[in-house]
């Protein structure tokens, strides 16, 4: 299938002022001379259903794109997952397709690799795919869970997983938590509370995980009891995608603001993109050093330069 184009630039500078918010140190870059080129690519109008989540798969050099298809609260099993080039061309649309006979996948959002596994937020349940194969592996259910959404590397055995604690209608489930799970398929709390504003994105940070709130639009630092440490509130609220790299720099999306943000560790806050709508969990190419943003309600991709 075809991809569809357009252009942006990089937008101006603002500041906000932080409360002793520590910022993560995540992901590093791989020193390539082949980096991004300076403007967007918009890819559009290529069957993506409620596109939710981006994860770039390096040993294929493909981005992994989760669509909801529906309903983000609805078991129908027909959640797929779409392959896409980076120069967006859309490789295979439903890769994964709940729709398959030995597929399971309703409502995939959030998604992390490790080593050759996929794990995928679906609503109560964490799918697990070989990436190889394509071969669904045994799930890993979350119990009382309601909103499965962000997904991160916690260490080498375990991923965070927040539910932001929503129900049918978008309405208060009162489930809010950040779990750490382990690819063994245990699952432990590492805080329940409606008082953590409907956490949404997700990223490890020296032993400890920062969040991003769809309802308070906060960020906020927890250690490895998930105990709040610090936290920052941003100009734009309903915190959706949440990235860290190496330099300290944080990435986050606002559905509020329609834009994506790079929260720098002088306190500097950087519009990367703005001008979209419901721009949702974001994924990191780091090869050409490029954020990847869906549109949850555009169905679209945005291959965003961040040089």
């Amino acid at each position: 299938m075809g991809s569809k184009f357009k252009k942006s630039s990089l937008k101006a500078l603002f500041s906000i002022a932080f409360l002793s918010l520590a910022l993560p140190v995540q992901v590093t870059f791989a020193n390539e001379a082949n980096v991004a080129d300076a403007e967007a690519i918009y890819v559009s109008d290529v069957g993506f259903a409620t596109p939710e989540s981006v994860e770039y798969y390096a040993d294929e050099d493909v981005y992994l794109v989760a669509n909801i298809n529906g309903n983000p609260f609805d078991k129908d099993d027909n959640g797929f997952i779409s392959k896409v080039s980076p120069n967006g061309d859309v490789i295979e649309l439903k890769w994964l397709d709940g729709a398959a006979a030995d597929v399971a996948l309703n409502a995939p959002k959030g998604m992390q690799i490790m080593g050759d596994r996929l794990l995928i937020a679906d609503i109560d349940t964490v799918r697990v795919f070989d990436l190889k194969s394509a071969k669904q592996l045994d799930d890993i259910p979350v119990k009382g869970a309601t909103f499965l959404n962000g997904v991160s590397i916690a260490d080498k055995n375990s991923i965070y997983v927040t539910d932001t604690g929503l129900a049918p209608g978008f309405t208060g489930s009162g489930t809010d938590a950040v779990y750490q799970i382990g690819l063994d398929g245990k699952v432990s709390s590492l805080v329940k509370s409606t008082d953590l504003g409907k956490p949404n994105g997700v990223a490890a940070h020296n032993g400890g995980v920062i969040i991003g709130t769809f309802g308070s639009g906060k960020l906020v630092l927890l250690d490895n009891k998930g105990v709040k440490q610090s936290e920052m509130t941003l100009e734009g609220g309903r915190l959706d995608g949440l990235l860290s790299l190496h330099d300290g720099t944080i990435i986050t999306s606002s559905w509020e603001t329609s834009a994506v943000y790079a929260i720098a560790a002088d306190k500097t806050v950087t519009t990367i993109v703005d001008g979209l709508e419901s721009p949702a969990d974001l994924g990191l190419d780091t090869k050409r050093h490029r954020v990847l943003i869906p549109l949850f309600k555009g169905n679209e991709l945005v291959i965003q330069p961040l040089n």
